[in-house]
């Protein structure tokens, strides 16, 4: 939204820690998308670690921790070093030997399998397998992996950084795919788990079954959310079946979407939260943004509903909603050479997309 987040986010993390102490919580599982890029702001890290460290010093709780399709996976693993094995598992490189963090409580062993997100070409490499072409096809080979090291008799919690079929997405997740392709993991890749926490859709929910969850995003990151809960996942984990309950996070701001006439907005009551503004003047406005920021200083998004319309009134006409990259580069492709591009320029192509989504590329 291109504002800082620092603040709402201390308050968050302070709230995560108030809930593992007041339930006295054995385990935090955080499953991807520590960062928001690659390359975080050195800010964002100091403040990630002091919260782990707060972690270590006001709960009992062991930690377990992957790496998402936002992070630097050598960034992620790194914090493992100084780790202590018998309480943490932090993982941020697929392997083909999947350690479990396996811990015991009044019902026997629990093996903790943490899978961190790879893409399909580095999951070829650990595992030598070049039948490797899509995300459900790196979930098979790390599961298979790690349910070969979880101890006889012992309950399994997976946790994995992917988008399973049926999960509910919004506007600001990331493909999973490094262009095109089918991202989605079925169901029955889990199959033998006892709880499955699951990483990478923002808004919490359950798919297919109680037991695979995605807590979801601490905080809203698009307006497509406003209005929605925000909360974390507790999960008690019986000797069968599993108990969850929801604990709601308190925002220090919410997002909200506001449309209507310029002047109506900005005689509007004044607020601190996220605006996107969706102006109905026809007429364009001089530096409306900065005025709209006397009422609402965290404006952060303006849009003039004509252009909305004129927009979807194309894409209707068009018979789709959306395009690719790689299909934009195809048609202007079609247009300058009066040919598609052949395999080479696709790849080079979406070498360039992976590197500007992973923020390997700085310009």
């Amino acid at each position: 939204m291109g504002l800082s987040l620092e603040e709402d986010h201390e308050v968050i993390l302070g709230q995560i820690v108030d809930t593992l102490v007041a339930e006295r919580a054995d385990v935090l599982v955080i499953a991807g998308d520590v960062f928001d890029r690659a390359s975080p702001p050195n800010s964002s890290i100091r403040q990630f670690n002091r919260f782990l460290k707060r972690v270590a010093e006001q709960t009992e709780a062991a930690v377990v921790m992957i790496s998402g399709n936002h992070d630097s996976g050598d960034r992620i693993e790194a914090m493992s070093v100084f780790s202590t094995a018998s309480r943490v598992l932090v993982r941020g490189i697929a392997d083909a030997v999947e350690t479990p963090l396996v811990l015991r409580d009044d019902h026997g062993e629990i093996a903790f399998s943490a899978l961190p997100f790879s893409y399909e070409y580095a999951a070829r490499e650990v595992f030598g397998d070049e039948r490797i072409s899509a995300p459900a096809d790196v979930i098979a080979a790390q599961i298979s992996a790690a349910r070969a090291q979880v101890p006889e008799g012992a309950r399994w919690v997976v946790v994995a950084h992917a988008f399973v079929a049926g999960g509910a997405v919004g506007e600001t997740e990331r493909a999973l795919t490094r262009v095109g392709g089918i991202e989605t993991v079925p169901l029955d890749v889990f199959e033998g788990a006892d709880y499955v926490a699951l990483g990478h859709l923002h808004k919490p929910q359950e798919i297919g079954a109680r037991h695979i969850r995605y807590s979801g995003a601490p905080l809203a990151f698009g307006f497509d959310e406003a209005g929605s809960e925000k909360s974390m996942t507790v999960v008690d984990l019986k000797a069968e079946g599993v108990d969850i309950h929801t604990v709601p996070f308190r925002p220090i701001r919410q997002v909200h979407s506001l449309t209507g006439a310029f002047a109506e907005l900005l005689a509007g009551t004044p607020s601190e939260d996220f605006i996107q503004a969706i102006l109905t003047d026809e007429n364009p406005l001089i530096d409306p943004m900065k005025r709209l920021r006397a009422t609402y200083p965290n404006a952060c998004h303006l849009a003039y509903a004509r252009k909305a319309r004129a927009l979807e009134t194309k894409l209707l006409g068009s018979g789709r909603t959306a395009f690719t990259p790689i299909e934009m580069v195809d048609d202007f492709m079609k247009v300058v050479r009066g040919r598609e591009p052949n395999a080479a320029e696709v790849a080079i192509v979406a070498d360039k997309l992976h590197a500007a989504a992973s923020g390997e590329e700085q310009t």
